[in-house]
């Protein structure tokens, strides 16, 4: 869901964005790697780091800010070094507080920093690994960068270890990813949207608040509020002590979750919840979790924490004090886990998006919602005799929340899937299951569909089973979704949940504009034979957008083999410098590229080399990588190449970024096209360099 919300924000920061123009801001800073020992078994690595006059770098804890991006340090495994806590700052520029364009108060550091990771040694050995950090000056802020590093510990202290045996024991990698996935690169401005981005934990605390209410209908909360609310009522001396009484219990229950909030930003910290989005182990784990609550909301098991915990906090929940009370909230919290766990696990997950705010501030809605009507039965206890008795529409409402769990886990193991690139859970696999369960909702509340532990459905006057109105809008809702979804199993986009679905290009099947076909086929040189794109397809196929897999559009992702098809093929090239992540991107190809006239233009008359510059997960050969001075950093992956090609040879840095060259890369038109979704603007872009192309050939 937090996905959802973060992609509308961009997309509102689109629409603010000034047009792109090719030009490139060299990276502001200097870094230097320093060893220095401090006992016999300890060292220090220090990152050192030199900002150029008015730029900034993000703290390690920027604020509550949740667009903000802090520095990240990953070390490669190596079995010869522990690290010996957290990587800890040192700046004499530092500066805290409120900061234009950016939400609440803000710490960042000018001119030097420093960052020191202890280190515990057991011989000499190389450290290596990636940082990656975000630096801004008072209108902007550059992509966030990515730079290798490596410290030499070599200490007379240790026998000496052949320095390739080293090396291959730390090939092993466990460097986890930064989230910026739905943050494209040319809207990290600040002077864009920073007000719509001020909405990130707002839109967080009533997500929880609607969790927390949501909460209340499930069968171990539901049932509680009669019986606590009366006990509340009927043991105090007046009605005034019992609403006192029954408020002190709701505002305890807010105290445990927002407790629990805290301990968990102090424990864990402002991005460790935040890594877990995009970490396929977490997103593993989570599936598990999701499963198991989902097949014991069904009624195969029932979930309930160890009964000693329960017990010693009952046995303390006297009434005669506020303590007891708040031992009262307590059990009433452990009771309920197996109901509000499912709720609870997502919400902190997308509370960690929030920074060091977001947890608490997440648990502190969700009790709210979840405390509210024990506050409010204590105070109108008139309502309690309105109250719909328990029963079995509270295991109808479990039954479907199983259902919904099982949907949600599915979601979480395609988050797994693609980062593994497994292609266990493809688009229209994914689109399957969730059909299906959808379905089988509606069927269970229109009572077709029986479990062993449901109750007989009501009967009206004439001995017949009905079906309550509310069951049959939900059936309805439910059905009508299926209903959405079915058409995706051939291709069709589903904006409305493109979200959740896994991209376009792992679907195996697609009917294009012009009939069916696969993915695979048409996608990848349908027309041009034995010219079918052929490095890095295989990887990055999965990243085409829609209108590319829907209309046929061969794709070439190697600028060298885009080139050695134009000779072929007797056309120009356009270099489509893209990213996984731009918005933009994603804008121009929905937009304009989808239109009959623009896609004609592009099959007939031009090779399309899709460069993604934010794609790191392919290394490049050793004796491939070099030092970019455009960029000034390493270059060492393939999105490293594609975005030093841009630079170095069109003098632009920003995505989208359309180039036009000729078989042998020289340019056709002198300028490129950057964003701007005027289709006829395109279309005459295209024809001119059409023209130039042909006026070259004769």
């Amino acid at each position: 869901m937090f996905q959802i919300i973060r992609s509308l924000l961009l997309l509102i920061a689109v629409s603010f964005s000034a047009s792109l123009h090719a030009q490139i801001i060299q990276d502001p800073t200097t870094w230097k790697y320093e060893v220095r020992k401090k006992n016999d078994s300890t060292f220090d690595l220090a990152f050192k780091l030199q900002l150029k006059e008015h730029w900034h770098i993000w703290s390690l804890k920027p604020g509550e800010d949740i667009t903000l991006l802090p520095p990240e340090f990953s070390f490669d495994k190596n079995p010869n070094i522990k690290l010996v806590g957290k990587v800890k700052e040192i700046g004499a520029n530092k500066f805290t507080g409120e900061y234009d364009g950016a939400e609440g108060i803000v710490t960042f550091f000018t001119d030097k920093v420093e960052y020191v990771q202890s280190v515990s040694v057991k011989a000499n050995t190389v450290v290596k690994g990636k940082h990656r950090y975000q630096v801004c000056d008072e209108k902007q802020c550059l992509p966030a960068k990515s730079k290798s590093f490596k410290f030499e510990i070599n200490d007379p202290v240790f026998d000496t270890v052949a320095a390739d045996t080293l090396l291959a024991k730390a090939l092993v990698t466990d460097t986890p990813k930064l989230v910026t996935t739905d943050i494209p690169k040319d809207d990290l401005d600040k002077g864009n949207n920073p007000k719509q981005k001020q909405r990130g934990l707002v839109w967080l605390f009533f997500m929880a608040l609607g969790g927390g209410i949501a909460a209340v209908i499930t069968p171990c909360v539901y049932s509680m509020i009669p019986i606590t609310v009366s006990f509340f009522t009927k043991r105090s001396k007046s009605r005034a002590e019992g609403i006192k009484n029954a408020v002190w219990y709701s505002l305890s229950i807010i105290l445990i979750f927002t407790i629990l909030g805290v301990l968990i930003s102090v424990l864990f910290g402002a991005n460790a919840l935040n890594n877990l989005s995009t970490n396929w182990i977490a997103n593993l784990f989570f599936f598990i979790i999701f499963v198991v609550f989902g097949i014991s909301f069904l009624g195969a098991f029932e979930i309930t924490l160890p009964s000693s915990w329960t017990s010693k906090t009952d046995s303390k929940a006297g009434i005669g004090s506020f303590s007891g009370i708040f031992f009262m909230a307590l059990t009433l919290v452990i009771v309920s886990f197996s109901c509000t766990g499912p709720i609870v696990g997502p919400l902190l997950v997308l509370a960690g998006q929030g920074g060091v705010a977001g947890p608490m501030l997440g648990m502190f809605g969700f009790s709210v919602g979840l405390a509210l009507p024990f506050a409010l039965f204590a105070v109108f206890p008139g309502l309690l005799n309105k109250m719909a008795t328990s029963g079995g529409w509270l295991n109808q409402v479990k039954v479907v929340l199983g259902f919904l769990e099982l949907m949600l886990a599915l979601k979480f193991l395609s988050n797994a899937d693609l980062a593994q690139g497994w292609r266990l859970v493809d688009r229209e696999i994914f689109i399957a299951i969730w059909i299906v369960l959808s379905v089988m909702i509606g069927f269970y509340l229109l009572g077709r569909l029986k479990l062993s532990h449901d109750d007989a459905s009501p009967k009206n006057i004439y001995g017949q089973e009905y079906v309550s109105i509310g069951k049959l809008f939900i059936a309805i809702t439910c059905f009508s979704f299926a209903v959405y979804l079915l058409p995706g199993m051939w291709g069709a986009p589903l904006n409305g949940m493109s979200q959740f679905l896994p991209p376009m290009g792992t679907q195996d099947y697609v009917v294009s504009n012009g009939g069916s076909g696969s993915n695979a086929g048409v996608g990848h040189g349908a027309d041009n034979g034995a010219l079918a794109p052929q490095k890095y397809a295989k990887e990055m196929k999965i990243y085409e957008p829609p209108v590319v897999v829907q209309s046929g559009l061969v794709t070439y992702f190697d600028y060298e083999e885009a080139l050695n098809a134009a000779k072929i093929l007797k056309k120009p090239v356009m270099l489509d410098f893209t990213g996984i992540n731009c918005v933009n991107c994603r804008k121009m190809e929905s937009q304009v590229w989808s239109q009959p006239e623009v896609m004609k233009r592009l099959k007939e008359d031009f090779v399309i080399a899709s460069l993604y510059c934010d794609y790191d997960k392919i290394e490049l050969p050793k004796e491939e990588q070099f030092f970019s001075k455009e960029l000034n950093s390493e270059i060492t992956t393939l999105g490293d190449w594609n975005e030093h090609l841009q630079a170095s040879k069109f003098n632009s840095n920003s995505q989208p970024f359309y180039f036009f060259v000729d078989e042998n890369g020289n340019k056709l038109v002198e300028e490129g096209y950057s964003y701007d979704p005027n289709i006829q603007k395109f279309i005459n872009h295209l024809d001119k360099v059409k023209a130039a192309y042909s006026s070259n050939q004769d």
